[in-house]
């Protein structure tokens, strides 16, 4: 099935919107194709504000209502533990208050931008999207990421080559409880790196200290602020650690 088709049997939707590139994508088609779309941000504390700003800024553009949904999905003890499926505990809270915002607001589907290169494998949050009954138009339709950000760069839309953003809680260790403290640390260190010019780049917790997952082509870049880094870093973390496994 082609994208434009599944607007053309789905006229009325709800969006899941991160602001990424996948989502970004599907709410400039659901406007092209004429559907009348609404897209749900939930801005959670596993979130970062630049994420928030991207969304509204892309739902501007696009001259498409964006609803930005409050939910502290610290309050689930099974998302605060950590564990291996924690994606799904945090999935379903997220998906089931899009859903009944949605449905209040009189959208009876809820859609995603899980597409066709994201592997089923592992991916607990998969199955809270399937037990919810979200749909996925690009997995569906067999539209990769490679695909995806060639037609977003096509459309011109400005998140046609950002980074892939996984959730600040995934730079914690799996079984570490979660905590505010742990991820505002990530947040702040994360985005003053991002003011220096780093993209696609991750700082894991390890042990008390950072470990820096860096593109080899930024190496210099570390180098060249090496000081400043370790100054900034130093606030939240005992060590500032280089992984040497650079970020493929």
């Amino acid at each position: 099935m082609e994208l434009s088709a599944f607007f053309q049997q789905h006229p009325k939707l709800a969006l899941a919107f991160s602001g990424g590139v996948d989502s970004a994508y599907l709410l400039y088609m659901a406007k092209k194709q004429g559907a009348a779309v609404c897209a749900y941000y939930v801005k959670t504390p596993f979130q970062p504000q630049f994420e928030y700003d991207d969304a509204r800024r892309l739902a501007a553009q696009l001259d498409v209502p964006m609803r930005t949904l409050s939910l502290d999905v610290l309050s689930d003890p099974a998302v605060v533990s950590n564990p291996k499926n924690r994606c799904y505990y945090c999935k379903k809270q997220i998906f089931t208050a899009i859903k009944a915002q949605a449905q209040k607001d009189g959208f009876s589907l809820v859609i995603d931008g899980t597409n066709a290169s994201d592997s089923c494998a592992d991916r607990s949050g998969m199955q809270a999207l399937q037990e919810l009954g979200v749909c996925s138009p690009l997995r569906e339709c067999g539209l990769t990421k490679e695909t995806i950000r060639k037609c977003s760069k096509e459309a011109g839309l400005f998140t046609h080559d950002k980074p892939a953003y996984a959730c600040l809680a995934t730079r914690i260790p799996m079984g570490t409880p979660i905590t505010p403290t742990l991820l505002k640390k990530t947040e702040n260190s994360e985005a003053f790196l991002q003011s220096l010019g780093f993209s696609d780049f991750r700082i894991r917790h390890l042990d008390g200290g950072a470990k820096l997952e860096l593109r080899e082509a930024q190496l210099p870049l570390l180098l060249q602020h090496r000081e400043a880094i370790m100054a900034e870093l130093k606030k939240y973390y005992t060590t500032v650690l280089l992984d040497l496994e650079v970020r493929q």
